[in-house]
């Protein structure tokens, strides 16, 4: 008997069949990580946005902040958001540790760097192109560069799809501040997590192949705007 094989074909039936322990873990895991970017989007275009044009001073340590939070851990967040949370914490008396809701906390602690880092480059560059004459109609330095944002809509995509794959893809801060409690706080990277150590490898292996084409897909997207962000570029330099 071969064990990977006849994992994987039962996993193919768990797949197939929309088995529904799978379906309840796969729903969490989207709800969570959607609702995060879009709290992360909030923050981190906003915060993006004010980088690329403020002048204040320490701004280049501000910057240089922005990308070192680019590599926090995220079970340094898991952890962070579990003290503020526990009832020992500042914030324990709201009873949400071990919720949903304090799993959306910490992925979007994560993604807010991602989000700001990545949204600052799209705000440079549009500015590089046409800040001169927003400012030249008398738009502010803010105002211009939420302007340049609304503009570069398909690159905004573009980063809140990035953002979402790298946080459906995580698992260290959902572990720590979720608990991975059965139907309540168990989403696919911390069900693979724990199906692996209990040797239920057919459920692992549905979550995975799941987990692998949902982040496929956000590539694919990914790609074709760029694709087509590239094509839009070359478009008026074809005619001209």
């Amino acid at each position: 008997m071969n064990t990977v094989s006849d994992s994987l074909q039962l996993a193919a039936q768990l797949i197939l069949g929309l088995d529904a322990a799978l379906l309840r873990i796969v729903a969490l895991s989207l709800q969570v990580s959607g609702l995060a970017c879009a709290v992360g989007a909030v923050f981190g275009l906003l915060l993006g946005a004010w980088l690329a044009v403020a002048r204040v001073p320490g701004h280049t340590v501000l910057v240089w902040a922005l990308n070192t939070l680019l590599a926090l851990p995220s079970v340094v967040v898991g952890l962070g958001v579990y003290l503020l949370l526990s009832r020992a914490g500042p914030l324990g008396h709201w009873g949400i540790l071990f919720t949903p809701t304090a799993m959306v906390i910490a992925q979007s602690i994560l993604v807010v760097p991602l989000i700001a880092a990545l949204a600052r480059r799209l705000v440079l560059e549009a500015m590089a192109q046409g800040g001169d004459q927003l400012r030249s109609l008398g738009a502010t330095p803010l105002q211009a560069a939420a302007l340049m944002l609304l503009h570069t809509r398909m690159g905004v995509l573009t980063v809140l799809l990035t953002a979402f794959g790298r946080a459906i893809a995580e698992v260290g801060a959902v572990m720590i501040v979720g608990g991975n409690i059965d139907g309540v706080t168990r989403v696919m990277t911390t069900a693979i997590a724990l199906e692996t150590s209990k040797g239920d490898l057919p459920l692992a292996l549905a979550l995975g192949l799941v987990l692998l084409a949902v982040v496929g897909v956000v590539n694919l997207v990914i790609g074709a705007l760029q694709w087509r962000g590239g094509s839009a570029l070359r478009g008026p330099e074809a005619l001209a």
